[in-house]
């Protein structure tokens, strides 16, 4: 019964959550940082073709983003948890998307993202010499 009560209380708290996320805007914090919303992609999008020609697969570290370069490297950290991992940027979302970068759900699982959905990132590319590292 009281579980019965509480169902609009949490159906509120999740449209304000959603509301909130919905709204807060990229913010460049450094020269190649910025402080955003991160998502990531539904199951029915793998298989299909990225925009760089790939096949996307939800397993993979990869994501997408709107004004980097396809096949960059940026470090993705979750400001709640402070967890980190290393994605390629190898898709370009919707252009009405306000969001910052929408992750594979392998990338948003090690973030700790995957049972709220969206959360809170910081996106930092990474420098040539360590995408060198990484590629090898």
């Amino acid at each position: 019964m009281k579980l019965l009560k509480s169902i609009p209380f949490i159906l509120i708290l999740l449209v304000i959550v959603t509301v909130v996320f919905s709204f807060t805007p990229v913010k460049q914090i450094a020269v190649n940082k910025w402080h955003g919303i991160a998502s990531y992609y539904h199951p029915k999008f793998n298989g299909r073709k990225t925009s760089t020609g790939e096949i996307f697969s939800n397993s993979k570290l990869t994501a997408a983003n709107n004004f980097l370069k396809l096949g960059t490297l940026v470090k993705v950290t979750n400001v709640k948890n402070q967890k980190s991992i290393i994605v390629k940027i190898n898709d370009r979302m919707n252009k009405n998307n306000q969001r910052l970068i929408d992750l594979s759900q392998a990338a948003a699982a090690k973030l700790g993202l995957i049972h709220q959905g969206l959360g809170e990132v910081e996106m930092e590319v990474l420098s040539l010499e360590d995408q060198l590292i990484v590629q090898r």
